[in-house]
């Protein structure tokens, strides 16, 4: 079930192109698109659950992933999870704020913050204090990471010639960083080729990594219980 816009349609396309190479366990019943500005999805619910999918994929932002949620307990639907493949929405603020314990559960496969990195306890601590109503997700996660690299380019570079902070840039590697993954390294396209992605679960009102098990902070609950069990 995916947003009809450009992102949700990009989406759609990489999964369809790379679901036969992965041998993934599991075929898709059904596509199901959707206007990610509609103020109802109760045909497009009503429709997912007649398929009879046991597992729920979604590419969605914040709004109509709340509205979806919503429609779902409604119409009593309850796949086996809600799982994003790499979309936002589900481990906003905002889809906690207003869904309460229908938020919990929900899994987002996508770039994280590593919980076992000492650092990332660091960063977490003072950007909570800092900006107490504001996500610390990825995205902070991203922007620490960037000034790190930077820094750190520009003191073995000991110059503002660009050059030498283009030489400093290739040549980093940072191992105590803050996101899930390997060290921050570049290969000749300058790529992070060890850059991961996390399976994010949504517990107790956070947003929480459950896998790979080596930077786990919780066991994932997979089947996830049902809406009327929570809480």
């Amino acid at each position: 079930m995916h947003a009809n816009d450009t992102f949700g349609q990009s989406m759609l396309a990489g999964i369809n192109a790379l679901a036969p190479k992965l041998e993934l366990p599991f075929k898709v019943v059904d596509t199901i698109a959707y206007d990610p500005k509609a103020r109802d999805l109760s045909i497009e619910v009503a429709k997912a659950k007649a398929a009879g999918a046991e597992l729920h994929m979604v590419v969605t932002r914040s709004t109509d992933a709340i509205l979806m949620v919503r429609e779902m307990v409604k119409q009593k639907y309850e796949p086996m999870a809600i799982v994003s493949p790499g979309s936002p929405g589900m481990y906003h603020h905002q889809f906690f704020k207003t869904l309460g314990k229908y938020a919990d559960y929900a899994i987002t496969n996508i770039a994280w913050m590593n919980p076992k990195q000492e650092l990332n306890g660091v960063l977490q601590a003072a950007y909570e204090k800092a900006y107490p109503e504001e996500d610390y997700d990825l995205s902070a996660g991203f922007s620490f990471e960037a000034l790190l690299i930077c820094a750190d380019a520009a003191q073995r570079a000991g110059s503002t010639a660009p050059q030498a902070l283009i030489e400093a840039l290739r040549a980093t590697s940072i191992t105590k960083r803050i996101m899930v993954g390997g060290a921050i390294h570049f290969n000749e396209k300058g790529q992070n080729p060890d850059q991961t992605s996390a399976v994010v679960q949504n517990r107790d009102g956070k947003s929480v990594v459950t896998l790979p098990a080596e930077t786990a902070a919780m066991t994932p609950v997979f089947p996830v219980p049902g809406w009327t069990q929570r809480g």
